[in-house]
């Protein structure tokens, strides 16, 4: 799995210009399972995103895709992680986790 920073390059003004087809790429990642979650940061300086587990050339694959990305306006800096411990709620989105019947 990977955690995914984004971080602005460019002021929030410029930012919000591409805001909408952003969304639509976040959108398009999540409804074909291999984002989890994505959202802003708090103060506004970039977004995090959660992804399922992928090889690293997609994820790369699909980064490179990102509008923000696309035309400069911020930077990816991606975390892989291995869980190995997770919530109850959430045991049915980790695929690395055996799962209890």
């Amino acid at each position: 799995m990977f955690v995914v920073l984004l971080t602005y390059k460019a002021p929030v003004e410029e930012v919000d210009y591409l805001l909408p087809d952003h969304a639509k790429w976040v959108e398009r990642h999540i409804q074909a399972g291999e984002f989890l979650v994505a959202g802003r940061q708090n103060p506004r300086t970039g977004g995090v995103i959660i992804t399922r587990p992928m090889s690293r050339t997609r994820l790369n694959a699909i980064l490179c895709m990102d509008p923000f990305f696309v035309q400069h306006l911020a930077t990816h800096q991606v975390i892989e992680f291995s869980p190995t411990r997770t919530a109850p709620e959430l045991r049915l989105l980790n695929e690395l986790l055996p799962q209890s019947a």
